[in-house]
């Protein structure tokens, strides 16, 4: 395949606008050539190496799905009216490296490795029409392009909110149509645990369901007084961590710990400080049905009952994990660590003892006591942790990635010690937060709209050139206190997602937020076409 581009940067970009070409993540080089390939049912998908199968699949499934009609496959070929997937030794030092060449004949999409050549066609799937028809024009085109971050995530909170099957894999979709290559799953919290524990059948039987939800914003107008709730089984998450897998994606599980673990405490309360204590909630929240005793919680926030850094919960924890282990083959384990109040272990004599019989200075001591033997057992089997950037405070554990949210502080300090550091600041990714200046849907307030999020540098200038290698990416976070529906999550990732996507995948010097805003105008047009919401106000000049 020709490695040698003819011509680069903002002049391809303006050529490429003109002819009605839109990727995102914007390719780091591309050529705009003469003529058109066009695809119908008689073409074929070649498969010159072996491990292209996955990426032949998800194009014959995404022709199938919004064409009506599938390729053959095949590894034999003239190559004339074919869609070639062949590997491309590029040596660049992140999986996902390709090639893309489209002409009269063929279209030969060349990976670096496999995950490459998915790439490839992910952006083979942006050059095609936004109409649905048997024959696909694909304008002639050269590219040459590569992952600007290792790591390049979205975060999907469903202890909230759940969501059903379909609607997680569709999320990984949208994860592998931006080039991404991260799915944090949270999936326990204070309002709901969300995946099946064998050995604890009652986190899903009584901690995966609430008596009721406030209504509006917190601490909200009342209460629905509906029961809410659900979790995946086992077999579902088997499901879809191969779902992700076949779209080279990890799948990061999230087991919140110390704290945001009201509804484990609710179905196993001796893992509480205070087992004989009911659960508290504001006085200013209205409550649905039985108070008494540990209950899952009906409001948002932060809640006081931890839990308790005592052998049973350890033992507990650790029997947890092993079963979260044998689900997720990812490296990473992410276990919270964030928003832990430390009331309960500063009236708790057995926590008080322990901070003297450990030599630790404090309660936060105590947090980094907790994280650091969680941390041991994990990387006993292999595995490595991701915590919020609370988990830097009482001493950081000693192989940990930090995630930092609560500004990019968290994340410079991890670095200058050395440690791994994966950006998430709340002011420029938490797409929780209002898209638009007037916000007519109910959010959790804030304001991130699309050009913020389009300017964001995951590398602080704080950091040396030696420092900044530990930085290995970004993710969006989607909490969904106020996200019930599908349909509420998709208003608010789009177009949001796009801008990210092009953080974290093109070269800082290529971004060009003029340009970009020129590429979005056709992507709204692919959300209509994909059966997808967004936000239809993110170009409004209120928003600017």
């Amino acid at each position: 395949m020709k490695k040698t581009l003819l011509v680069i940067g903002l002049c391809i970009a303006l050529q490429a606008t003109s002819q009605n070409i839109s990727i995102i993540p914007k390719p780091s080089t591309m050529e705009v050539q003469s003529g058109s390939f066009t695809i119908t049912p008689a073409t074929q998908i070649v498969l010159s190496e072996s491990g292209m199968e996955k990426s032949a699949q998800f194009l014959n499934d995404y022709l199938q799905k919004f064409y009506g009609f599938k390729l053959t496959v095949t590894k034999t070929s003239n190559h004339k009216n074919s869609i070639v997937l062949d590997r491309e030794q590029m040596g660049h030092p992140i999986p996902g490296a390709y090639t893309l060449q489209v002409n009269a004949n063929t279209i030969e999409i060349g990976g670096d490795n496999a995950i490459g050549t998915f790439y490839g066609v992910q952006s083979l799937i942006q050059l095609l029409p936004i109409e649905r028809k048997q024959s696909l024009t694909v304008p002639a085109v050269l590219i040459e392009d590569k992952p600007r971050f290792e790591y390049r995530g979205m975060h999907l909170d469903v202890g909230r909110h759940f969501f059903p099957v379909d609607f997680v894999k569709k999320f990984i979709d949208f994860i592998a149509m931006h080039k991404m290559n991260t799915f944090h799953w949270h999936l326990t919290e204070d309002q709901g645990w969300r995946i099946e524990i064998k050995k604890y059948p009652k986190l899903t039987a009584v901690g995966g369901y609430r008596n009721g939800t406030i209504i509006g914003h917190h601490p909200g107008t009342g209460n629905d007084n509906t029961r809410y709730g659900g979790y995946y089984t086992q077999e579902q998450v088997k499901e879809i961590v191969k779902y992700a897998a076949d779209r080279f994606i990890t799948v990061v599980p999230e087991i919140e710990m110390p704290g945001h673990a009201s509804a484990a405490i609710a179905a196993y309360p001796q893992l509480s400080c205070f087992p004989e204590e009911a659960t508290k909630h504001s006085p200013k929240v209205s409550w649905s049905g039985d108070s008494t005793g540990k209950q899952v919680q009906q409001a948002w926030g932060v809640f006081p009952d931890v839990f308790s850094p005592s052998e049973y919960t350890f033992s507990f924890l650790q029997d947890v994990l092993d079963e979260v282990m044998q689900l997720f083959p990812s490296k990473y384990i992410h276990i919270g660590g964030d928003e832990c109040p430390k009331d309960n272990w500063k009236r708790s004599e057995f926590c008080q003892n322990l901070i003297k019989e450990k030599g630790l200075k404090d309660e936060h001591g105590l947090q980094s006591y907790f994280i650091q033997r969680i941390e041991k057992y994990l990387n006993s089997k292999g595995r490595q942790i991701i915590g919020w950037d609370e988990i830097l405070e009482g001493g950081l554990a000693p192989n940990a990635t930090v995630m930092s949210w609560r500004g990019e502080k968290g994340g410079i300090e991890a670095a200058k010690q050395k440690h791994n550091v994966i950006m998430t600041p709340g002011g420029w990714v938490y797409f929780d937060h209002s898209p638009n200046k007037q916000e007519d849907s109910l959010t959790i307030g804030g304001y991130t709209n699309l050009e913020k999020v389009y300017g964001y540098e995951p590398v602080p200038k704080e950091l040396s050139a030696d420092e900044q290698k530990y930085v290995l990416g970004a993710q969006a976070n989607v909490w969904t206190e106020y996200m019930k529906t599908p349909s509420k999550v998709e208003y608010m990732i789009f177009p949001r997602m796009e801008a990210l996507s092009e953080v974290l995948w093109t070269p800082k010097e290529q971004k060009n937020w003029e340009d970009f805003q020129k590429r979005v105008e056709t992507q709204v047009k692919r959300y209509a076409f994909l059966n997808t919401q967004y936000n239809r106000k993110y170009n409004d000049p209120a928003n600017k």
